[in-house]
């Protein structure tokens, strides 16, 4: 049975009114309806040192929480969720993942408790669900990054495909951004299918993480590689021989969202958790870490782009979701990884 923690409460009448009020109103809108304490439990597929500073800020704001963090990749983070969903045993109180596409799946197979924040007010309402299941955290494109060793940088995705064996991306069956921009790129024109299996002739390399990706192209064993735009540009601040490049056909971008789990056993906690990730003390803190934030009226850190300087690639959301599973396993047969 999945653990129960003791919330201290004036009265019986109060949880029951306030069970009442969550009642008709579908969902709570402020953290403070219950003592934020005890222990929440955080799955995220952001990189350990983040996602740990990330939590470090939180419990410095309310000390008497005490996170316990499981991270993977998105893919291999949902998998885990689903086990536990199948066991009636669902640990996770928060998941901060890639992309709204995992999202409207957990959403779909009802997983996720509603929450409206107080400060979605700062947050474009693109980047929220409708209904307050989940929200952007962050604006995360994809694009090239390329050692500046070994040779000229490239401009646009089309180069890629004429670069043999100089190439290495992240898996759409580990990440959850790869897994994002391989249904956003099919679904392109002047991509398809074809971009894909002319990668695959280009004896492009396939690993499994972003992180992956970037000590290949660092190190010189690679030198282009397809990854998210914020790991680039920190590697470059850091002293890498590396640059980033946003493509000029454009960009798929993602809001590696944050939402409730359905049944939540902190759900003071976790709202409070949510409404600091979209504080502007969490937004500032995801742009000391090199993202660039969703909030607005925060810039982004030197060397990525905002939203709106972005030539963004899009799909149909619906569609992405209700195909997902078909794109892996066809990237699986044409890679065969």
């Amino acid at each position: 049975m999945k653990r129960k923690w003791m919330v201290v409460i004036a009265s019986a009448a109060l949880l029951a009114l306030t069970a009442c009020g969550q009642e008709e109103t579908g969902g709570s809108t402020s953290a403070a309806d219950g003592e934020v304490a005890g222990t929440l439990s955080f799955y995220t597929s952001q990189p350990d040192a983040d996602a740990q500073k990330l939590v470090e800020g939180f419990e410095k704001k309310y000390p008497d929480v005490n996170v316990e963090t499981y991270r993977s990749g998105t893919e291999e983070v949902i998998s885990k969720l689903n086990a536990e969903k199948m066991a009636g045993d669902v640990q996770a109180d928060v998941l901060l993942v890639a992309d709204s596409v995992t999202f409207e799946d957990l959403k779909e197979q009802d997983m996720l408790q509603a929450y409206e924040s107080g400060e979605l007010d700062a947050v474009p309402d693109d980047f929220e669900d409708k209904d307050h299941y989940y929200t952007g955290t962050k604006i995360m494109a994809t694009g090239i990054v390329t050692n500046t060793e070994q040779g000229e940088t490239p401009k646009s995705w089309e180069a890629l495909t004429d670069a043999s064996g100089k190439t290495v991306m992240p898996s759409p069956l580990y990440s959850g951004a790869a897994a994002y921009n391989l249904g956003v790129l099919t679904r392109q024109d002047n991509f398809g299918w074809e971009f894909y299996e002319k990668l695959k002739k280009q004896d492009t390399t396939v690993v499994k993480g972003n992180g992956d990706v970037l000590k290949s192209v660092a190190s010189g064993e690679k030198q282009y590689g397809v990854i998210v735009d914020f790991l680039a540009a920190r590697a470059k601040a850091d002293g890498s021989p590396v640059e980033l490049v946003y493509p000029e056909e454009g960009v798929p971008v993602i809001t590696e969202p944050i939402g409730i789990t359905k049944n939540t056993d902190n759900a003071a906690a976790a709202e409070a958790f949510v409404d600091y990730v979209l504080s502007e003390d969490g937004q500032k803190l995801a742009t000391e870490l090199g993202y660039t934030p969703i909030r607005e009226g925060i810039d982004a850190p030197e060397g990525l782009k905002t939203y709106d300087e972005m030539k963004v690639l899009q799909a149909d959301t619906e569609e992405l979701y209700s195909s997902r599973n078909k794109d892996k396993q066809q990237f699986e047969d044409l890679f065969g990884k």
